[in-house]
């Protein structure tokens, strides 16, 4: 191998911890991490650090935490670091081309999509959404625009029928790393070049938000259940029953039809719902005051509540 990089990475959530412990155990000179800046969280609504910068300090490592990489202080700070690499994964912050040029071998992101499919904030669960048979990870040159850059390296990842957000940015998470490392390697050896992306084939992963969650149940059954598995862990999808609020954390496609959002039926194998076409068998709940449970356990003590015929969303 090639003289080690000194290399500065910028990541604030999970995804990109397990790209950090990557570089950390690898033999290139990390030396200094860029992260948001610590968050309200909690009940108590106390600052807390990111995921990242926590891991950071228990390796010594220093850790800048600028409101924007626009100013030019912070520029400053960061070209001070005289970084060959600038590492980007699940930052979060805009980094102007100023920022772009300060490293001698410029900035790579870890983007968890094939690129072009989705840029943008959340690429996993609108991959799920979309019902995209299957999606990766794409490490690219960053350029100004929103992922944009040149495609440096791929690795792929079939998107299955039992898939959730959740798993499927656990697998991207363990796919991303290695991928970084040898898109390095690929850089140092001088041997990796990048391929520029077609925008015609590009969508938008708007950040997700909890109305969107709100089960529209004139939807198809087919959308609904892509739905669900996309927004959990987070913002889980939910409807209302008697008036009271529902998550729905788990469901499945089967047979029935009657007015959306009418309980067809219910017994310990789920809560049959009727949608615009086809229905949705409603396997994994949670009501107010209570944890997330099977249907089953759920059935045995209120079974009174999910009379067949009582619509899901209606008003109270």
């Amino acid at each position: 191998m090639t003289q080690p990089l000194r290399i500065v990475f910028a990541g604030t959530p999970e995804f990109a911890v397990e790209h950090l412990k990557a570089l950390l155990n690898s033999p290139h000179q990390l030396v200094a991490v860029y992260s948001q800046p610590d968050r309200p969280a909690g009940r108590g609504q106390k600052l807390m650090p990111s995921p990242v910068k926590q891991l950071a300090l228990l390796h010594d490592i220093a850790v800048y935490q600028p409101q924007s990489l626009r100013d030019p202080q912070a520029q400053a700070e960061l070209a001070a670091l005289q970084p060959d690499l600038l590492v980007v994964v699940a930052y979060g912050l805009i980094l102007p081309q100023v920022v772009l040029d300060i490293p001698r071998l410029g900035c790579i992101n870890s983007h968890a999509s094939l690129l072009p499919r989705w840029r943008g904030a959340a690429p996993i669960q609108r991959a799920i959404q979309a019902g995209d048979p299957q999606t990766g990870v794409t490490v690219m040159h960053m350029e100004a625009g929103l992922d944009t850059g040149p495609m440096l390296l791929k690795v792929c990842t079939p998107i299955s029928a039992e898939d959730t957000g959740g798993s499927l940015h656990d697998r991207l998470a363990e796919l991303g790393p290695p991928a970084v490392l040898e898109a390095i390697a690929g850089l140092c050896a001088g041997t990796l070049r990048g391929q520029t992306q077609d925008d015609s084939l590009a969508n938008y992963a708007h950040k997700l938000n909890k109305d969107e969650a709100l089960l529209d149940w004139s939807r198809p059954a087919e959308e609904l259940e892509r739905l669900i598995r996309a927004f959990n862990p987070w913002p889980i999808c939910h409807s209302s029953l008697h008036g009271e609020p529902l998550k729905v954390l788990a469901a499945s496609l089967t047979d029935g039809s009657g007015s959306p959002g009418e309980i067809l039926s219910a017994n310990k194998d789920g809560l049959s719902v009727a949608c615009g076409s086809g229905a949705l068998r409603l396997t994994r709940l949670q009501l107010p005051g209570g944890k997330a449970l099977n249907f089953a356990d759920l059935f045995n003590s209120r079974r009174e509540q999910f009379a067949a015929g009582t619509v899901l969303g209606a008003c109270a």
